[in-house]
C-alpha cells in the first residue's frame, strides 16, 4: 500500500494506492490489480484497475458506479463496489484532520509531481473534415490539473470534454482533454495546462493543421511506364506483321 499526503496552500491531499500482484499459472507474467482512494476537504475520487488501466471508477455525484472497460471485451460487474467506495471515501476523509495536526508540527516538503503534456489528433487529419484533438496530460501529482484550449489565440469553450483522472502505478495521475474541430489551413491550436507543481508557469503545447499531399510521383512514373509498356507492344506487333508480310 502507497499512501501519499500533500498539504498545498492549507488544503490536504492523502491518496491511497494498494496494489496487488497477480502471478500468471506459469509464474512467467506478473500483473497489478489496484485500488486508489483520493480525497480532499472538496475533491473525491476512487478507482479500481488491472495493469494501469481503468476499469471502473464512483462517480460520487451521481451517485453509482462507471464501468471504463472496452465495449468490445468481456464485460465485468462490480456489485457493491459503489457502497464499499463511499465506505473508504468517507474512512480517507475522517483522516483528513488527523494528517492535517500531523503535518502542522513536520517540515513541509511539497510533494509535487509535474505534467507531461502532449497534443495530437485522434485520426488522420483531412481538410474539411471534422477531427478530434486529444490533449494527453500524465505523470502528474496531486490530481488537480486546469486545462485551456485555444484556436489561433483564442479561447475556445466549446465541444470540449474532459476524462476521469486515472491512476498511475507510481503513485501519480493522468488525464485526457479532448477538442473537436474541423481542420482548416492555417490554423494553429493550442492546449494549456496548469498544475501546482509547475509554479505559476503553464505547460503549453501547440498542434498547427498539416495535411499531407498524396505523392504525384509514383502515379506519374507508373503513368509513363504503362505508356511506353504499350507502345513496346504496339511495336512490337507491328514488326511482325511487317515481317510476315515480307515473307
Amino acid at each position: 500500500m502507497i499512501v501519499r499526503c500533500l498539504s498545498i496552500k492549507m488544503k490536504l491531499f492523502i491518496t491511497i494506492l494498494t496494489l496487488t500482484i497477480v502471478l500468471s499459472t506459469s509464474a512467467e507474467f506478473e500483473h497489478e490489480a489496484f485500488q486508489i482512494t483520493t480525497c480532499s476537504d472538496t475533491e473525491e475520487e476512487y478507482y479500481i484497475g488491472y495493469d494501469e488501466e481503468e476499469l471502473w471508477h464512483a462517480d460520487f455525484k451521481k451517485k453509482r458506479g462507471v464501468e471504463t472497460v472496452p465495449d468490445f471485451t468481456e464485460q465485468t460487474t462490480f456489485p457493491g463496489f459503489y457502497e464499499f467506495a463511499v465506505d473508504n471515501m468517507v474512512g480517507c476523509k475522517h483522516n483528513l484532520p488527523t494528517f492535517a495536526d500531523a503535518f502542522k508540527s513536520i517540515p513541509q516538503v511539497a510533494d509535487l509531481d509535474a505534467p507531461q503534456t502532449s497534443i495530437y489528433p485522434k485520426n488522420t487529419v483531412q481538410l474539411g473534415v471534422q477531427n478530434t484533438l486529444v490533449c494527453h496530460v500524465t505523470g502528474f501529482f496531486p490530481p488537480s490539473v486546469s486545462i485551456s484550449w485555444t484556436k489561433n489565440n483564442v479561447n475556445v469553450t466549446e465541444d470540449i470534454s474532459l476524462s476521469q483522472y486515472r491512476p498511475k502505478n507510481d503513485g501519480t495521475f493522468n488525464i485526457f482533454s479532448t477538442l473537436k474541430f474541423t481542420p482548416a489551413e492555417g490554423d494553429i491550436y493550442s492546449c494549456t495546462v496548469n498544475h501546482e507543481a509547475l509554479q505559476g508557469q503553464p505547460q503549453t503545447k501547440i498542434w498547427d493543421v498539416e495535411v499531407s499531399m498524396p505523392s504525384v510521383g509514383p502515379a506519374v512514373f507508373c503513368g509513363v511506364g504503362l505508356t511506353l509498356g504499350l507502345l513496346g507492344v504496339a511495336m512490337g506487333t507491328f514488326f511482325i506483321v511487317k515481317g510476315n508480310n515480307c515473307n
